[in-house]
Order: structure tokens, then sequence, then C-alpha cells
């Protein structure tokens, strides 16, 4: 496959709802069984960036953020056959370099598989790992 041209829009009403549920519930390792009920909550919640080649989408990535301080990095993809071109990378610096999140401090996200990535737009491993805390509710 050639290299195609990606574009990011942030436009709610450009987001393939149906491919994301897709891939998060049935393809994706951290949200598989994903109810679309719950990708929708989560959508309207969240400032969603979506990767496009021509009209399709073929990723996502959304930021749940208090647009101050915080933001957390969540549902990260690129289609399987669009991996290896480049989309990712102008994905993850297009979150990490939205004006509307231009005097945080502090950005988050997990990852099993994806440091690499991540560390190629200033992420790095927890200094105080031990400072931080997580609640892992006994809900779906």
């Amino acid at each position: 496959m050639s290299k195609p041209a990606f574009t990011i829009s942030t436009d709610a009403s450009k987001l393939d709802v149906e491919m994301i549920h897709q891939f998060l519930s049935k393809e994706s390792y951290w949200a598989k069984g994903r109810t679309r009920e719950t990708v929708e909550i989560s959508i309207k919640n969240s400032l969603c960036f979506g990767v496009y080649t021509q009209e399709q989408q073929i990723g996502f990535a959304r930021v749940a953020s208090d647009y101050a301080i915080f933001a957390w990095i969540m549902d990260v993809f690129v289609l399987p056959e669009y991996r290896g071109l480049g989309a990712s990378k102008l994905l993850m610096r297009a979150v990490v370099n939205h004006e509307a999140f231009a005097n945080l401090r502090r950005w988050g996200l997990m990852t099993h598989d994806a440091h690499s990535l991540y560390q190629q737009v200033g992420f790095q491993q927890l200094k105080n790992p031990e400072y931080f805390m997580e609640y892992l509710s006994k809900k779906k």
C-alpha cells in the first residue's frame, strides 16, 4: 500500500461510531465487549480525534480532561491495514498539540504494547509510580 494522505479532525459529526464500536468491542484488547451505548457516552464526554484518509475514518483517540491541569488519553487505535504508515504518530502529535490542552501540566495514559509510539511524542515511564493509585469498580 502506498502511503495515503491522512487528516485529523475533532469534528464529532464526522466520527464513524459504528466502526469505533466495532473495533473497540471486537478487536481491541482493552475494551472487548464494550457496549455501543458505553462507546457513545464516552465519545459524548470526551474530546475525540478521528484520523481520516479521504473521507474514511481509519483511526481514533479520545481525551478526557479538565482543560486546565490534566488529561487522560484513551481508546487510541489505527485500523490494522493502515498501521506503519504514520497515522498513529500524526494522531498523537495532534492530540498533545491541540490548542484546548495548551496549559496542561500532566497527561496520562495506559498501554500494554505501544510504549515506543507514545515515547516519540514525549511520554515516559512514571517517575514515581508509588504515588499513583487506582480504584477498579466491580461494574462492567
